[in-house]
């Protein structure tokens, strides 16, 4: 199953939806939030990376808990044809964002974006995010304004200060 952009009430895009929908009431019981979902082809085999998140920090004994847990989910489910890597893992200082109240946040950071199509015949943009509108980011790349829709977006990441 391929990566594809859905809407839904937490606008994440480029997610695979069954597998968000299958893992994200799991993390959730636990006492996590699913920040979101990689799901990277390499050859014959896979990397399923999980990012997860709380109030209190994630530590490697959250990641092994999650990890634990999800992997009987998926050995049950069997979502993933083929083998594949599972890794979970804490967002880190370069924090990836998946949605547009991600972005919210973080508005007045740094970001870096790969985009899906050329925008004013840019593929990355690395810049402060401005401003979030309903299905769009405002960047500031070097005193250059750029408006991005939120389902051009295959990456973005916040820049480590």
């Amino acid at each position: 199953m391929g990566l594809v952009p859905i809407f839904c009430f937490r606008r994440m895009y480029r997610q695979n939806k069954h597998l968000v929908e299958l893992i994200e009431p799991v993390i959730q019981a636990l006492g996590y939030e699913l920040l979101g979902i990689e799901h990277l082809t390499r050859g014959h085999e896979s990397l399923l990376r999980i990012y997860i998140d709380n109030d209190a920090g994630i530590k490697l004994d959250d990641c092994e808990r999650v990890s634990h847990q999800v992997t009987g989910l998926l050995d049950v489910h069997d979502p993933i044809k083929g083998a594949y890597n599972l890794e979970v893992s804490s967002p880190g200082f370069d924090r990836p964002l998946f949605t547009l109240e991600h972005f919210r946040r973080f508005i007045g950071h740094q970001v870096r974006m790969q985009l899906h199509e050329k925008t004013d015949d840019r593929r990355k943009l690395a810049g402060m995010i401005k401003a979030v509108h309903d299905d769009s980011i405002e960047v500031n790349v070097e005193g250059t304004d750029y408006l991005v829709k939120a389902d051009n977006i295959d990456k973005a990441r916040l820049v480590a200060e």
